[in-house]
């Protein structure tokens, strides 16, 4: 049975049972403890903690779900994927135990006529949590397993929470026996390698408290409603229906490893090692290939991270199975075709999945030759000296200055039998990096309180009137501050206003939520920003400027015009700017973020490379062409069906319900998914101008506009500085080009006759300087600080230098004091790296003295300092690191 059967028979048993099917969610979430979704409850979490109510009672899904702690463990078992479907079915407080466990045994063991798996009821045992009686007798007397397959266990295996305060209960799993050639005879609490589980049954009817682990924390007590969550694999489903060994072996992932095999010239089945390998290629490629589906690029923090270091273990797994050529595009091509049946939204997205994978493959080719061979020098040092540890500072050097990520130097080190100083790693990360971002794998938070709000929620929508009115009456339904509802607020209270109706746009979609006034004739509240909880609640946020108001008072609410017009035009032109880059550089360049307010647009796409000056000032003429036009803007509110079906774009990542807007300008011109506010026409955008393009992360650019107003005084900024550049130079406007391009020229040249001078005095004192050297055992050691010289200088002087020694063993370490920056060079000669001497060690040696870091070959190494005052000290250092390696 091919997986997308599977899929097809979970989701049609629980549809024709009465469940709503709901797609599933993106696996990027707007949840702060997620980094994806990692369960297939994770989309129904408001449900579960009471911060909102459910629009059906029973409710089925096949979610999309990432894990990650582990990957590095990926491959070594045939049991552990990243990326997985987790099948679903969830009451909120209508069926329980008897309903989940009678839905679950139909689906399994019903006949495939009848639209079932088939599974032969003997080979299915079950367990339950310990003192579960209620589970244990409905699968005994309901269901008529014997009591020699039911297993109670306890709360580590069989009783489920979040990990943190919230709803749990106990659970019921349901495991499928191999049979004795995969394991002893016994059940699950004997082997789980032969029984293996492929459903649980989740019993939510408590709630927990404060604790950790899977066991150590307190049931605080019932919860008001008991509601259902259940998870099937589907992909250990599918080995076992298709009679195959593992996971790996399906028809999802066995065509990456025939995929690998024949671009590596490589056997499966072969040797452990290379299995390893293969499983890590099949299991990343599907994994980044639905990662970047979902709008996820590479980066060097948080979900980006991971996408990249997915990706380069692909590559460099490939290439220790024998594969030299390109390699990403096979794997990314033959995922889409076992994948596709599943999840058929991702082919159309086909060739930007492919262009960031193939980017990424490109990028870390570079870094992998280069960062191979200093890995391989360090690795040969430190076996020479007897350590069998790489240091933190030899790990950092890799990771900082040539790309080299630390989990392959992990990996690569503990293959060639070494370990890594990690904790000096990690602090020299710390020290040197001025950006720090705590790893939020690590963290686990209690869910925000959004509690406060829950009768509101309950209540209903509020009832958004900002697309036709900007003043509207409305009822002061509930007033929050410091996280409580309070019934008063009085002048100077920071409050969050709860209203049944308003004209306030609540930020979402890049726009920037409306700014204005709320108020009676006793009290005004200004109204700094305005955000939705549960997508439906509109919060008001600021402070009472006057006055006083009681909950339940009836209140004009107002937008402040200047700003909603300007918001309106930031949306509509960064519309325009979106269906220009797409004219000009395809369909590839899709939304990948965007932020818009009063004068200003800012527009991220996903895009590889640069965009030049020239491709810039054709987006910046074909949106101001859309804007000269006066092109009508329309809005249709339709199917997501339909709305795809007329060409509308929706955006990678995004959630869309089953109605759905449509903003139209200029017809074809530009139509996309949309829930913000628009001019009427293109032309009350006013002029659109592009500041520059720039990237910002693996595979996404940003261009930056100012609009309307701001755009006529930024060009009226322009001319002035043009006028005043013409006078100064005394040139006309339009020759002003070529006349600074003639005087940056005259400068290069002085520069380089400079340059010359330099060099000619310092080779002149080259031999006055090596006279100058002191003999330490037998070792010439010249320090010598030249005020003011560049980097070029000091290694210019030092090559010199280096070459007057002869064959004498010599050291040669120059500095550049006398600013804030202290560049160094240290020049080791031949004759002294046979003594043990290496460039490399020494700049290490001296660096804590200078504040300092760098680094090169055994002969020449060079660096740069922050700290002038240690250029003595670090002297110092140099001489005692000589006498030790002499």
């Amino acid at each position: 049975m091919q997986t997308h059967e599977i899929r097809r028979r979970f989701l049609d048993h629980f549809v024709r049972a009465g469940h709503a099917e709901v797609p599933s969610a993106s696996l990027v979430l707007d949840d702060p403890n997620l980094l994806f979704v990692n369960a297939g409850m994770v989309p129904f979490k408001p449900y579960f903690l009471g911060q909102e109510t459910p629009e059906h009672a029973t409710a089925t899904s096949i979610q999309k779900c990432v894990r990650t702690l582990d990957i590095e463990e990926v491959g070594i078992t045939t049991r552990h994927n990243t990326f997985f479907q987790m099948a679903g079915n969830f009451s909120f407080g209508d069926y329980f135990k008897e309903g989940a466990i009678r839905h679950a045994w139909s689906l399994l063991t019903s006949s495939l006529d009848d639209g079932g798996f088939g599974i032969d009821p003997e080979l299915l045992w079950v367990t339950v949590y310990l003192d579960d009686d209620e589970a244990y007798g409905i699968w005994r007397d309901v269901v008529g397993i014997p009591e020699g397959r039911i297993q109670r266990r306890g709360m580590a295996d069989n009783y489920w929470s979040m990990g943190v305060p919230g709803p749990c209960g106990p659970c019921s799993e349901i495991f499928y026996d191999r049979g004795p050639e995969y394991g002893v005879e016994g059940g699950p609490e004997a082997d789980e390698d032969r029984y293996i589980e492929i459903w649980n049954l989740v019993f939510m009817q408590n709630e927990r408290g404060e604790g950790t682990g899977k066991d150590a924390f307190e049931i605080l007590g019932p919860l008001p409603k008991q509601n259902i969550d259940t998870g099937m694999g589907i992909e250990r489903v599918a080995f076992l229906l298709q009679g195959v060994e593992n996971v790996y072996e399906t028809d999802l992932l066995r065509p990456v490893i025939d995929t690998a095999e024949r671009l590596s010239g490589t056997r499966y089945g072969v040797d452990n090692a290379s299995d390893v390998r293969f499983r890590v290629i099949a299991d990343h490629a599907r994994t980044a290939y639905m990662l970047i589906s979902d709008g996820v690029t590479p980066g060097n923090e948080g979900r980006g991270y991971i996408l990249r270091r997915l990706l380069r273990r692909i590559v460099r797994s490939v290439r220790l199975l024998g594969a030299t050529g390109d390699t990403m595009a096979e794997f990314m091509a033959t995922v889409k075709e076992a994948i596709g049946p599943s999840f058929p939204e991702t082919i159309a997205g086909y060739e930007r999945i492919e262009r960031i994978a193939v980017a990424e493959e490109v990028a870390f080719l570079k870094t992998l030759e280069s960062g191979t061979q200093l890995f391989e020098r360090a690795a040969e040092d430190a076996r020479a000296s007897g350590a069998a540890v790489l240091t933190g500072r030899q790990a950092f050097a890799l990771h900082d200055t040539h790309g080299f990520p630390i989990d392959l130097t992990l990996e690569m080190a503990s293959e060639a039998g070494l370990q890594v100083d990690e904790e000096g790693f990690r602090s020299l990360m710390s020290e040197q990096r001025a950006r720090a971002k705590a790893d939020s794998r690590s963290k686990k938070h209690a869910h925000a309180d959004l509690s406060v709000y829950r009768d509101f929620l309950d209540a209903g929508e509020t009832v958004f009137t900002g697309f036709t009115e900007l003043t509207d009456e409305s009822t002061l339904l509930g007033i929050v501050s410091g996280g409580e509802a309070v019934h008063v607020a009085r002048e100077g209270d920071a409050v969050e206003f709860v209203l049944d109706r308003t004209p306030f746009y609540a930020e979402s979609g890049g726009q920037l939520g409306d700014r204005g006034m709320i108020s009676t004739a006793g009290f005004q509240m200004q109204v700094d920003d305005v955000q939705k909880i549960g997508k439906k609640l509109w919060i008001h946020k600021g402070v009472l400027t006057g006055g006083e108001v009681e909950a339940g008072q009836l209140v004009t609410a107002a937008v402040d015009p200047e700003w909603r017009k300007g918001a309106t035009q930031g949306h509509s032109a960064t519309h325009l700017v979106h269906a220009a880059l797409r004219q000009i550089l395809g369909p590839e360049a899709v939304q990948a973020g965007s932020l818009n307010k009063p004068g200003y647009m800012r527009f991220d796409f996903n895009w590889s490379g640069s965009i030049p000056a020239d491709v810039l000032a054709q987006v910046e003429e074909i949106t101001n062409a859309a804007v000269d036009a006066d092109y009508g803007v329309n809005t249709i509110e339709t199917s997501l069906d339909e709305a795809r079906r007329m060409g509308a774009m929706a955006l990678f990542g995004e959630n869309y319900g089953s109605l759905v807007r449509v903003v139209e300008i200029g017809g074809p011109f530009s139509m996309e998914l949309c829930g913000g506010t628009h001019v009427s026409s293109s032309a009350q955008i006013g002029p659109v101008s592009l500041l520059g393009e720039a990237s910002v992360g693996s595979g996404i650019r940003r261009v930056e506009a100012y609009v309307g107003m701001d755009a006529y005084r930024h060009q009226a900024r322009e001319r002035a500085l043009v006028s005043g550049l013409a006078t100064s130079l005394k040139a006309p406007a339009d020759e002003l080009p070529d006349r600074v391009a003639a005087l940056t020229a005259k400068l290069r040249e002085a520069e380089k006759a400079l340059e010359s001078m330099r060099a000619a005095q310092l080779a002149s004192r080259a031999g006055d300087l090596l006279s100058a050297a002191e003999d330490l055992d037998g070792i010439r050691v010249l320090a010598h600080d030249v005020p003011g010289g560049a980097a070029g200088d000091l290694r210019t002087l030092a090559s010199d230098l280096k070459g007057r020694l002869g064959g004498d063993a010599g050291v040669i370490f120059l500095t550049a004091g006398g600013s804030e920056k202290v560049p160094f060079v240290i020049a080791v000669s031949p004759a002294a790296q046979e003594r043990g001497l290496r460039a490399g060690d020494l700049v290490r040696a001296i660096s804590p003295a200078l504040g300092a870091r760098g680094g090169g070959k055994p002969d020449m190494a060079q660096g740069a300092g922050t700290d002038p005052s240690g250029i003595d000290a670090a002297v110092s250092a140099l001489r005692a690191a000589v006498r030790d390696a002499g």
